[in-house]
């Protein structure tokens, strides 16, 4: 029974300590992924900038380490042996490289998947490389296609492609690699920056060398700020360091800690006054940078007040303005008004005139057809116009209304009743 317990036990031990392998490789294979993910959007970064101020080549150390890193991300988890020919590895075949019925060639790269993934891509680049003489491994053609797709501006379009061919991803990756997982998204869109870039490069330069494996330089990357908390610097913390390390603890070696208890505190004092005088300054900076802050503002209140100002003496303007124009258009009115009662009075006058006198309207009809026989002879001078009234005249008008009165036109009843017109 105690054997039984005991073997129970261990097996239950053995069982918790795979369960921590596996949780501790996972955890490893996620910071893997995320490191090399964050140091290539770093790097993309760093590309954008430099090339504000000089053309990326062969020699820029930015893109060298870029192409490493991507590199590296693109031969992550990336299987070495295919699996038609794993069987030969049980045979204890010695196997240097992918296995072909050749025989062996150069170990497996990115490059290997590439060039079946992105054989969609419209006027892709693998068939030239595939024909360079100049580069042989599969590792060096790898890094001649990074390089052309960059000069193309359609690295990023070769990513995409290769991310959507699912199946071709899953037979030449392991499960955990980084274009099989949620990363492979960001860093397509992450390369797409890299299109307003102008690459120059030389595809026969050391940097296709297929022998040696790409290294990241993660230094340009790093950046320690030491804490304002921290008291005492560097040398300091190893001088702390090597005292305390020291078996001698005498009474004689009092003095020295207390000299370097003074020295810790000057230095702290020190970088108190530093921080003082930097504040300092920065009030100064700062109370100049209001002070001209508040003459802006005043400058744009006075100027706010003038358009103000303006604004109202606009709007009286096309006040006094409209008024006019009201005006304007009811003495028209008014004028249209009297003009239409002058040509119903004269037509009242000329059909008081043909009912009274048909005889004398006759007459005056040959008389005025003489009268326009004789002006057609004779043209009208300009002499005889200014004595002719206009109707539209405000003193024609005025002359046109006062016939209105009984003392200058007889009405027709007083002429019928008249003893001479009476009829016989």
């Amino acid at each position: 029974m105690a054997s039984r317990s005991l073997g129970g036990l261990s097996g239950s031990r053995s069982g918790g300590g795979g369960g921590g392998k596996k949780s501790l490789s996972a955890r490893n294979a996620a910071v893997e992924r995320r490191n090399l993910i964050t140091v290539c959007r770093f790097s993309v970064k760093t590309l954008i900038d430099r090339s504000c101020f000089e053309t990326i080549d062969d020699s820029s150390p930015e893109f060298n380490n870029f192409a490493a890193i991507l590199e590296q991300i693109l031969s992550h988890r990336l299987k070495e042996i295919s699996q038609s020919c794993r069987w030969l590895a049980h045979l204890q075949i010695p196997l240097q490289g992918q296995v072909t019925w050749f025989g062996y060639e150069s170990p497996r790269s990115f490059w290997d998947y590439i060039r079946v993934a992105c054989r969609k891509v419209s006027q892709n680049c693998i068939c030239s490389i595939e024909n360079m003489e100049n580069v042989s491994s599969s590792r060096a053609k790898g890094r001649a296609w990074i390089r052309v797709a960059l000069m193309e501006k359609h690295l990023s379009e070769y990513i995409s492609t290769a991310l959507r061919d699912f199946k071709t991803t899953r037979r030449f990756y392991e499960d955990g690699a980084i274009v099989l997982g949620e990363e492979a998204n960001m860093l397509a869109g992450m390369l797409l920056g890299l299109n307003a870039i102008d690459f120059s490069f030389c595809l026969k330069g050391e940097g296709l060398d297929g022998n040696f494996p790409a290294v990241i330089d993660y230094t340009p990357y790093l950046k320690f700020t030491q804490s304002s908390d921290s008291i005492s610097s560097d040398e300091e913390e190893l001088r702390t360091l090597g005292s305390s390390g020291s078996e001698s603890s005498t009474p004689e070696n009092v003095g020295p800690p207390f000299i370097m208890d003074e020295n810790s505190w000057f230095n702290k004092c020190k970088r108190v006054k530093q921080k003082y005088q930097l504040t300092l300054e920065q009030k100064g900076y700062l109370e100049e940078l209001l002070r001209l802050r508040e003459n802006q503002l005043s400058e744009s209140v006075s100027q706010n007040k003038i358009l103000l100002q303006r604004i109202e003496d606009s709007d009286l303007a096309h006040k006094l303005e409209k008024e006019q124009l009201e005006y304007i258009i009811v003495e028209l009115q008014d004028q249209l008004k009297s003009y239409q009662s002058l040509d119903q009075l004269s037509a009242e006058v000329s059909l008081s005139q043909t009912s009274l006198d048909p005889g004398q309207s006759q007459e005056g009809d040959g008389k005025q057809d003489t009268l326009n026989l004789i002006s057609e002879g004779k043209e009208d001078t300009p002499s005889l116009l200014g004595l002719c009234g206009s109707l539209t005249s405000v003193a024609s008008y005025k002359s046109l209304t006062s016939l209105k009165s009984n003392d200058y036109l007889a009405s027709p009843t007083t002429e019928i009743t008249s003893p001479g017109l009476t009829p016989s």
